[in-house]
This record gives C-alpha cells, structure tokens and sequence, in this order.
C-alpha cells in the first residue's frame, strides 16, 4: 500500500513545487514605486531610495534596490550635484590663507619659522624666523604677511591657524582690520 500512496503523492508534490528555482521576484507594485523615486529625484542613490522606502514602511533590502535600478538600466548610485570634499577646497583655494609655524631644531638652537601657503599658486611664503615667538613678533609677522599679500593682489578671505599659544588674539583684529575678512581658527 505504501507504494500507492507515494504514487499519488508524487503528481500533488510535482504540481505544488516551485517552478523557478531562487528567490521569489519582488512584487510589482514596489518594483514600480522604486524606478519611480529614482526617475523623480536623480540624485538619489539606491540607499536614499531604500531609506525612502523604509520611511514608508516598506521591508525591502538596500541590494534589491540596486538590483531594481541596475535592471532597468538606471545608475543606482549617480553623480552628486554637491560639491565633494576633496572639491570643496580647489573651489574655495583663493579664498584659503593658512598659516603655521615650523620648527627647526639644530644642535646649538631651535628655529620658529612662522608661513603661509597660498593655494591658488602653491606658494609658500616663508614670513619670518625667531628663536623665541613672542606676541608682538606674531602680530608684527602678519601684518607684514596681510600688506604681502595685498601688494601681490591676492585676496585670501579665511586665515586658517590652529589654536596655539603663539598666536595672539589681535592677530584676528589685525587680519580682519586690513583685510576685511574673517579668521578661522
């Protein structure tokens, strides 16, 4: 009897199996929701899209997505409009003036090197040399530095520094003063 009962199963279990093997397709309705947020905003990649979706309430994985857009023959991750980091500082170089020192360290003394490099050019302006920086030494540094720059015709809005002692809080004053600009620190 068990080889009649196998024998009846084998057709119900043939007709009940999964045709294609793999993952089932995603449904339709999404498949359409994703190329639609992707065709409406450009600039959005397939995790903006999958994040979308999830705000929605939509379970669907980052890499169906992709896959969706892929197919279609969208780019699932295209070029920003915004400007990149490494962009960001070649856009604003004539805008850039940093400024810091160096040492130098030789066997008799040590060597405080204050300079500027300008990034348009890729110049480094070599200011002056002490052995001991004091405030009115720095001060009296970059006002020379501001009347340089003036005289070469470049117009540095931002003096970038670091916070170190060396630098007194007039050099803000003097920079802002002469130059009409702003100072980061």
């Amino acid at each position: 009897m068990q080889w009649h009962r196998d024998l009846l199963r084998r057709p119900h279990a043939r007709a009940s199996c999964n045709k294609q093997p793999g993952r089932p397709r995603t449904v339709r309705s999404i498949r359409a929701l994703v190329l639609r947020l992707a065709r409406e905003n450009s600039t959005w990649d397939y995790r903006r899209i999958h994040g979308e979706l999830a705000t929605l309430g939509i379970k669907i994985a980052a890499s169906t997505v992709w896959a969706i857009l892929r197919h279609e023959g969208i780019d699932p991750a295209p070029q920003r409009t915004t400007v990149t980091w490494t962009a960001f500082p070649r856009s604003q170089a004539d805008a850039l003036l940093p400024v810091d020192f160096t040492e130098t360290i030789t066997p008799c003394h040590r060597q405080h090197t204050l300079a500027a490099i300008e990034h348009t050019t890729r110049r480094i302006r070599t200011l002056d040399t002490t052995a001991h920086p004091t405030a009115d030494w720095v001060t009296q540094t970059i006002s020379n530095l501001v009347t340089d720059v003036q005289n070469a015709g470049i117009h540095g809005k931002f003096l970038i520094r670091d916070r170190d002692a060396k630098y007194p809080a007039l050099i803000d004053e003097i920079y802002a003063r002469t130059s009409s600009a702003t100072t980061r620190s």
